[in-house]
């Protein structure tokens, strides 16, 4: 239970989240992961991450240094897959309203010390944060959490020769972290202003380090 009452989302599901995407992800392919140790080891914070694959959300559970709660589409909790997702501590987003559960589980998994991670363009496109949405921005000032940018890349560059939907079993995919930010200006306002302005911010930290990710791993 959170100080103001909210009942945060249990960790132990995101731990064995985190557990199977590691046992997916290396068993699969094989990750690089670079900067891992940007994480801060204990405390909230927002990863932040690109998204123009499918296996993006489940590669940075399997990759990231701490165990992840991730903002998910609702259209994603079908049948078995439900009771699956909110097992390992996934959060369900309707992105057609303003979701107050959704922005409550996630607070809470913020106020007890936890990791949110959030596709900030607000679904699968180019990945390359041309468009994002107000959401990161909200989720960073209200929490005071820091925003530690993730490019994933590779995933798209090819695909399998079993099925066009996953890049080629046992290929490359580099994971890639960057300086953890605040997204505000240090005022604490969470006006429509700020949380614009944090945007911007945020897009202008998002981009640098998806380009410095991209001269690191040449891709």
């Amino acid at each position: 239970m959170t100080e103001d009452g909210r009942t945060a989302p249990s960790p132990k599901g995101a731990a064995v989240g985190r557990r199977i995407g590691i046992g997916l992800m290396y068993g699969l392919w094989r990750p690089r992961v670079l900067g891992a140790w940007r994480v801060p080891s204990a405390g909230p914070v927002i990863l932040a991450v690109n998204h123009s694959h499918g296996i993006d959300g489940p590669m940075l559970m399997g990759t990231a240094p701490r165990p992840v709660h991730f903002l998910i589409k609702k259209e994603a909790f079908v049948g078995p897959l439900d009771p699956f997702l909110r097992g390992i501590g996934q959060l369900k987003v309707d992105r057609d309203s303003t979701d107050r559960k959704a922005i409550t589980d996630a607070l809470g998994v913020l106020d007890g010390g936890g990791v949110l991670g959030i596709f900030p363009e607000g679904t699968r496109g180019e990945g390359d944060f041309a468009s994002l949405r107000a959401g990161l921005a909200y989720f960073a000032v209200r929490s005071g959490a820091p925003v530690v940018p993730v490019a994933v890349l590779g995933s798209t560059d090819r695909t399998s020769r079993l099925t066009p939907a996953i890049p080629p079993l046992r290929g490359r995919v580099d994971v890639v972290f960057g300086d953890g930010f605040q997204a505000g200006d240090g005022s604490g306002r969470r006006t429509r202003k700020a949380l614009d302005e944090a945007t911007v911010r945020i897009q202008e930290r998002l981009t640098a380090h998806l380009a410095a990710a991209r001269r690191l791993t040449g891709r």
